[in-house]
């Protein structure tokens, strides 16, 4: 029997196949919650979002190619069994699975896989703000450098900044020029040089790619933690 024909007769083999090849051309994301507290991961536009436990790791498998994406944990949820519901930080629309970005404030795992040269770019971004402790390292391909952004930044975040479950990025509160960098023309400022000085490797501020890229080849795979 040819081998078209077996797949056929046989529906399931021919899904499991499709799986097994999707997967294989996939980078694989471990998503680990280290908090002694539950948080609501998620990721945009892969994997959309789920409730972990202390303890508890979800896997992603990201297509290559994927840009423009975002990991991040919500905190004080509340979601019915429609999935639907609310996030005192990092909501997203009022959706258990994001299908968008969340609410600032959030600290955010950023990532474009297979992208010039065959590069993935990865970074930890606090341009957003800070609720979660996070960690974002790759995990194979001979690639070792691991980020992450483990201060007390709630604890010692200033006044003007401060938010329930989070503190906040100064554009959130601010809207202006100098804080969101809407016009390109932006430079750091003493609430950016706040996150800097306590999480040296992250975004503090749109502008602060120099410090704040990091680079692996194409078809690595990663492990985000909360509370590392």
């Amino acid at each position: 029997m040819s081998t078209f024909m077996s797949m056929f007769m046989f529906p399931s083999l021919l899904i499991a196949q499709l799986l097994l090849l999707t997967h294989s051309e996939a980078a694989i994301f471990d998503i680990r919650n280290n908090c002694p507290y539950t948080v609501w991961a998620a990721s945009v536009p892969v994997g959309g979002g789920r409730q972990l436990n202390p303890g508890q790791t979800w896997r992603i498998y990201v297509p290559a190619g994927t840009s423009q994406a975002r990991i991040w944990a919500r905190t004080g949820c509340n979601f019915n069994g429609s999935g639907r519901g609310r996030c005192q930080t990092g909501d997203c629309s009022g959706l258990l699975r994001c299908q968008s970005y969340g609410q600032p404030p959030n600290s955010l795992a950023e990532y474009a896989l297979n992208q010039y040269s065959n590069l993935d770019f990865f970074d930890i971004s606090l341009v957003d703000g800070f609720n979660v402790p996070i960690e974002f390292s790759p995990t194979s391909n001979g690639c070792s450098r691991g980020i992450r952004c483990s201060a007390d930044i709630n604890g010692q975040c200033p006044k003007e900044l401060r938010a329930p479950g989070g503190c906040h990025n100064p554009c959130t509160v601010f809207k202006t020029d100098q804080y969101c960098c809407n016009s390109g023309n932006c430079g750091p400022t003493e609430f950016s040089r706040f996150f800097k000085d306590r999480c040296y490797d992250a975004y503090s501020y749109p502008k602060d790619d120099q410090t704040s890229t990091f680079t692996c080849r194409g078809g690595t795979n990663y492990r985000v933690v909360f509370c590392p």
